[in-house]
């Protein structure tokens, strides 16, 4: 079962330090372009993912083709990815040896989700760190 228990989301948002986001965007009337902005202000190293804007930049941090390119550890795996996308994005997550997924605000897949955590992954879905660390006062990386 993906994470619900607010003390547990709160725990996992403490011990993550760097998030792979899938679907980032250089556009700033994307949700993932505001998302990763607002991450990277609260301390988070995030590297964007984006197979269509392979080796551009955005807020200063060179965009991977997939996980498999980014070469260093990774807490997180944040998915911007319609619900039908989402478990390719999961299976490259667990592939990538990433400990956990968070499926963005109306992205579900259940089965993706139990794939996932059959690998060991922490698994949050359908819901927004953006909105999450305030709402469960997490305090700023460090």
């Amino acid at each position: 079962m993906p994470l619900t228990d607010p003390a547990a989301i709160k725990a996992l948002l403490e011990e993550t330090r760097t998030i792979a986001m899938i679907g980032a965007s250089d556009r700033p009337d994307r949700a993932s372009y505001r998302v990763m902005a607002m991450l990277q202000g609260h301390g988070y190293r995030v590297i964007p993912v984006n197979p269509q804007i392979t080796g551009e930049h955005v807020h200063g941090e060179y965009i991977f083709r997939d996980l498999s390119q980014i070469g260093e550890p990774i807490d997180m795996v944040d998915i911007f990815r319609r619900s039908d996308a989402a478990g390719a994005a999961v299976d490259e997550a667990i592939a990538s040896g990433a400990r956990s997924v968070w499926m963005q605000l109306g992205v579900i897949d259940e089965a993706a989700a139990a794939r996932a955590e059959a690998a060991g992954l922490k698994v949050v879905m359908d819901r927004c760190p953006a909105i999450e660390i305030p709402r469960l006062g997490v305090a700023p990386v460090s």
